[in-house]
């Protein structure tokens, strides 16, 4: 059984870790503005569905591999550029289309919630960092991974979901032409800056 002490200590680590901006809650917040919050419910699971997928991953030891491969590392983070550059351009075209002719971007699926995380080496990290100081190689392993991973997802639907409300709550109050342009071209060079960000850091 995890201490009381350890679940502080886990939740010190990763609240701030999750809820704090990147590239995963940009594009929440990105989401949330553009399609609302039900329009984002495809993109948010799949988002979370891979969280789950990577705390199995990781939690049963395989967290090595990316500890000992730094080239998995770094086509993790090369993979997250390109991806983050494809929304931007995404923006920038919808942004493009003649007055008339604007068109919504497609709305991101549950493929693409996956793909955002899966390709986020920040989130990566922080789920191997996670196993790495809050398991107890002492105890049952099976049984802390599945504690640790509910937890977290916990975590990550709290800590998630003001991102999406407050997209919808700002973004989502300005629909004309006009405003959607201007959404398009934010959006975007959101997008471009947290690529840069992913590149460079």
């Amino acid at each position: 059984m995890i201490s009381a002490e350890v679940w502080l200590l886990f939740l010190g680590y990763t609240v701030p870790m999750v809820f704090s901006p990147g590239p995963g809650n940009t594009v929440l917040a990105t989401a949330g503005g553009r399609f609302g919050i039900r329009g984002s419910l495809p993109f948010w699971m799949g988002f979370e569905v891979a969280n789950l997928a990577l705390c199995v991953v990781y939690g049963l030891g395989l967290g090595r591999v990316l500890h000992d491969a730094p080239a998995l590392h770094q086509a993790l983070r090369w993979g997250s550029v390109v991806y983050l550059l494809y929304l931007a351009w995404g923006f920038f075209r919808s942004s493009a289309s003649p007055a008339g002719a604007q068109e919504e971007p497609a709305r991101l699926g549950f493929v693409e919630g996956l793909l955002a995380v899966a390709l986020n080496p920040k989130i990566h990290s922080m789920i191997v960092v996670m196993f790495s100081q809050f398991l107890d190689p002492a105890s049952a392993m099976l049984s802390q991974t599945a504690q640790l991973t509910v937890a977290f997802l916990i975590v990550c639907v709290a800590c998630h979901f003001p991102w999406l409300y407050a997209g919808k709550l700002l973004l989502g109050r300005f629909r004309s032409e006009r405003a959607m342009r201007i959404q398009g071209w934010t959006f975007g060079t959101c997008m471009l800056l947290v690529a840069g960000y992913v590149a460079f850091a």
